[in-house]
Formats: C-alpha cells, structure tokens, sequence
C-alpha cells in the first residue's frame, strides 16, 4: 500500500522546532575584532592589514573579512590598500596637526562623559575602577607591556559606560580607533610619564565623592597633557 501524503503529519507528533539561527554573523564577528584590535593599539599607523592573514587568523573565509575592512574604510578608520578591495587595508598614519584635533574632540567628549558619570558611580564601580587601574600599574613594568593598552581602554570606557550618554560613547569610540594605533607606537618611550602622572587615580577618587567638576577635570588633563607628550615623540621622530 502506498503512503497516504499527510500521514504522517497529520497523526503524528509534532516535529522539533527548528534551532533559532544566531544572528551575529560573520561579517559582525570579523569587523568587531578588527575594531577590538585597533582600540587595543596591536597595529602601528602604516601596517598593512591583509585580508587573507586576518581570515586566517579568525577562521573564516575572506568575504566577510573584505565586508569588515570596507566598512571600516568607509567610516575613516583604515585607508584603502593598493590593489583595490583585493589590497586589503593601511592604518593612516596621523600627523601632529591631526592628532591635535583628534585629542581636542577626545578631552572635550570624555570630559563631558566622565562629569555625567558621577553621578551614576557606585561602590562596586569604584572597586573595580581600583582594580583595572591596579592593572594598569603593574602592566606597566612587563616586558612589552603587553596587555596595558586594553585595560587602559577598559578603565576609561567604564568611567563613560555611567555617563548613559551612547551617542557620546559611540562617538569616543570612534576617537580611539584613530588614537590607537598611535599609542601603540609611542609607549615604549611614554612608560616614563606614565608613571609619573597620576590622573587615572584621581578620576577614580573624584568619582567616588560624586565630584564630577573633579573628575572631568582628572580625566582632561590625563587626555591633553598626554597627548602633549606624544605629539612631542612624535615631532622628534619625524625630526
């Protein structure tokens, strides 16, 4: 007898539902660890970034990779390599005069963030803002200093995640891709001043008085007389 159609749908149980597809794809994963790369200061202004190495490195194939790159080409943060789509990707380098702009827009948007978030900081805010900036101290002084460059991150974007203000923090962001390839270039001879200055713990003690004049104030001086600092560096090596 042949199979009535139907059958087996109709007095049978019901089939499993289907496995909800994870909406994050390729596409989101590679641009995200570029991002994660470039705010981390692991390429120098002019390296290139090659999308066969960047697909190799993360698995995948390299239409995603090329998504990745173009998107971040678009927004400003890479320059187009030779060759086309197929070239992959420069990190700009940033000259003094652009730097300096890159830092103002960085000391008055952070600034702000950093007043907004005393607002909102707690006890365990604080204890963790102590703990990355105990980090922060001690990475300092490994060889590479290796890891220093994302926990600074960390610590900072803590401090601008109270403010509430996305827009702003998105706009930050956006700052750092900019700024940090060139951090990565200079720290080596910036170790010194860092561990003179001493803003990242006052930010941190103004914060948990709820001061925000003081912490804004904490937080623009870290910014601008770094970036002091480094467009120092910077002059001497182009000298």
């Amino acid at each position: 007898m042949s199979p009535v159609k139907g059958a087996g749908a109709a007095g049978g149980s019901k089939p499993p539902p289907l496995q909800p597809i994870d909406r994050e794809t390729l596409w989101d994963r590679a641009y995200a660890a570029l991002r994660e790369a470039l705010l981390t200061g692991r390429y120098e202004p002019g390296h290139r970034i090659l999308l066969r190495d960047v697909a190799a490195e993360l698995g995948i194939s390299l239409t995603p990779v090329r998504d990745a790159v173009n998107h971040l080409v678009a927004e400003r943060i890479l320059r187009r390599g030779t060759g086309g789509q197929g070239g992959g990707a420069v990190v700009p380098e940033v000259d003094g005069g652009q730097l300096r702009q890159l830092l103002i827009m960085r000391a008055e948007l952070e600034g702000r963030a950093a007043y907004e978030a005393a607002a909102h900081a707690t006890a365990d805010d604080i204890a963790i803002l102590r703990g990355l900036l105990a980090d922060m101290k001690r990475l300092i002084d490994v060889e590479g200093h290796q890891g220093y460059l994302d926990v600074h991150r960390r610590f900072h974007f803590h401090i601008y995640a109270l403010s509430g203000m996305d827009i702003i923090e998105d706009a930050i962001e956006t700052l750092w891709l900019r700024c940090g390839p060139v951090l990565n270039l200079v720290l080596p001879e910036y170790v010194p001043y860092l561990k003179q200055m001493d803003y990242h713990a006052e930010a941190v003690e103004a914060l948990a008085r709820n001061d925000a004049d003081g912490t804004a104030r904490a937080i623009r001086c870290d910014i601008l007389e770094a970036g002091r600092y480094i467009q120092a560096l910077l002059q001497r090596g182009q000298a």
